[in-house]
Formats: C-alpha cells, sequence, structure tokens
C-alpha cells in the first residue's frame, strides 16, 4: 500500500529538469530530511538514468519513480529503469492500467470528480490534485465529502510551506512539490533546506490540524 510510504512525511519531491550527475547529491539532500517519494519527470534530460541511479542508491529507503507518464509504454520504461512510482499529470485509465499491471504504485492527475472516480475505478493509489491553485481548499473541502475517506488526495502545484495548512485542514494528505522544493541550478545544500523547511511546515500543520 502506498500509504506505507505517505505515513512517515507524505510529500512527493517533483525533480523536473533535474540531470543525472546531480541526482544522487539531490536525493541524498531530500533523504536527509526524511523524505521518503521521489519522482523524475520524464520531460528530465535522460530521465531514465537518473531514475535507475536514485533507484540503485535510495531504492530501499524511498520510493522513486517517473513524473509526467504519458503513454502507456513509458511505464515499462519506468520499471526497466527500476523504478516502482507512476505519477501523472491526466488520468488517462490505459497509464493508470498498465501500471497496476507492472506491480507499480500510480499516482494520476485529476481535476474535476468525474476524473478522480474514473481514476479510482481504474486503481489508482493516491490521487494528484492538479494544478491546485484551481483547486483550492474550498474545492478539496467539496471534494472530500464525496471521496474515499482512505484515499490519500496531493496537491500539486503552487504549494509553499505558508500554505500547506489551509489544504491540510481541507482534508490533503500530504503534496506534490515542485519548483519550491527543486528547480535546475539549484543546488544540494539549498534543496534540503528547502526540504526540511517543507518538512516541518508539515509537522506544525499537523499539530494546528489534529486528524
Amino acid at each position: 500500500m502506498i500509504g506505507a510510504w505517505l505515513d512517515a512525511l507524505p510529500l512527493v519531491a517533483i525533480l523536473r529538469g533535474i540531470r543525472p550527475e546531480e541526482a544522487l547529491d539531490i536525493g541524498n539532500a531530500l533523504a536527509g530530511a526524511q523524505f521518503r517519494l521521489i519522482e523524475v519527470p520524464l520531460n528530465s534530460p535522460e530521465p531514465f538514468e537518473s531514475i535507475r541511479l536514485l533507484s540503485a542508491q535510495l531504492g530501499q529507503h524511498c520510493l522513486i519513480g517517473a513524473g509526467t507518464v504519458l503513454q502507456p509504454e513509458q511505464v515499462t520504461q519506468v520499471a526497466a529503469a527500476g523504478g516502482r512510482l507512476i505519477v501523472m499529470p491526466h488520468a488517462d485509465v490505459r497509464v493508470i492500467t498498465a501500471a497496476k499491471r507492472a506491480g507499480m504504485y500510480c499516482v494520476p492527475g485529476v481535476a474535476t470528480p468525474t476524473e478522480a472516480f474514473a481514476a479510482i475505478q481504474a486503481g489508482a493509489d493516491a490521487l494528484k490534485l492538479f494544478p491546485a491553485e484551481l483547486l483550492a481548499p474550498p474545492v478539496l473541502k467539496a471534494w472530500r465529502a464525496v471521496m474515499p475517506r482512505e484515499l490519500a488526495m496531493l496537491p500539486v502545484g503552487g504549494i509553499t510551506p505558508e500554505n500547506m495548512a489551509s489544504y491540510i485542514a481541507a482534508g490533503a494528505n500530504g503534496f506534490g512539490l515542485g519548483s519550491a522544493l527543486y528547480a535546475p541550478g539549484r543546488d544540494a545544500d539549498d534543496v534540503g533546506r528547502r526540504a526540511h523547511a517543507f518538512a516541518q511546515a508539515w509537522k506544525s500543520s499537523l499539530q494546528g490540524n489534529p486528524a
């Protein structure tokens, strides 16, 4: 169950634009901040090599995979590189089905309840609410009333340590973190500092919004 990976710290590091030669330094910085879920979007330079390196180094302690997975055949390539997580910006049930057949976790992106329920029916392990800028906390709260209680819902897009609390209060179970955490050219020390800030914001927000 993906919940086992989300329990410790349900923050997904989105490393869009990362290069293989920096992947391990960045990955180790994230692991040092207790991050356990890392995705390399497939529109990054040599994404499968970065996934291979991260999986070999951190795969026992972190769930490594790919983001921006658009086609079913890409699932096979991710699996061959050692990835175990498929993250999508959309809710293509063909990709979800391919991921589940390969024994992988799948987190599709959804922007409407219709997409959400279709993704759940296809076997989604969690839902990526994307873009979160359009799916504000009041929208998430309304969704929460009808979605399966045990299903993790992860807003992605524009998330910062400062706005996490309002989403958590509305029912978010975690977040995907993009350019506020990592951007090309940002070194491992900087990413590590940002990762620690996000982790602390998550813990502080939980204290203010007990389950």
